[in-house]
């Protein structure tokens, strides 16, 4: 596959009608119910990896779709940064799961990863038309961002061993409501294939 901007964007592919989205993963998880969350996210993480690196072969675009934390002069290099570094409980995390070079990234205001973001503007430039979405938590920011990506007539892949909630009711509560209402195919992540 040939990029169209080889000089902005390396080796990353221009045009893909799949993406992968990673919802929050960056996160130093410093808040009450942290540990809780950090529970159900190590293993999420491992198999998020797995994924990754199947779709890095394939030539399927990653994005890292990450809260700015209120940081509104934040940016995601300092996000990666600060966990990876700092003593904080959401390192294991971020070692797992370090962007590569050729990953895209969008910070988020919000729950959702679509409002005011360059999500949508990125996704249309790759031509991508199913998504798949991974991350925490399910039952809030990656249920928010599948709602938007469902109204835009993308369709939905959230692989339910790639989510995470702070509890598991919670989390199967959201795997079934996007299941059952945005038409998401939430097959566990081994079971899908690259072509």
């Amino acid at each position: 596959m040939a990029n169209q901007n080889a000089d902005l964007h390396g080796n990353a592919p221009d045009k893909s009608k799949l993406a992968i989205a990673l919802i929050d993963v960056i996160n130093d998880l410093e808040f009450p119910e942290g540990d809780q969350l950090l529970r159900f996210a190590l293993p999420m993480a491992h198999r998020i990896r797995a994924l990754c690196e199947r779709a890095r072969q394939a030539d399927i675009p990653v994005i890292f779709v990450n809260d700015n934390f209120g940081r509104w002069r934040s940016d995601f290099n300092a996000q990666v940064d600060h966990c990876l570094h700092d003593d904080v409980r959401g390192k294991v995390l971020a070692e797992i799961l370090q962007p590569e070079k050729d990953d895209y990234f969008v910070l988020k205001p919000k729950h959702s990863g679509f409002f005011s973001t360059s999500l949508d503007i990125l996704l249309n430039y790759l031509g991508v038309r199913t998504l798949v979405l991974t991350g925490v938590a399910a039952n809030i920011c990656v249920l928010f961002t599948a709602n938007d990506a469902y109204m835009r007539d993308l369709q939905l892949i959230v692989p339910a061993d790639c989510v995470a909630s702070n509890t598991q009711e919670l989390n199967d509560y959201a795997l079934a409501q996007m299941r059952q209402l945005l038409k998401a195919d939430t097959r566990p992540s081994p079971e899908l294939q690259f072509e």
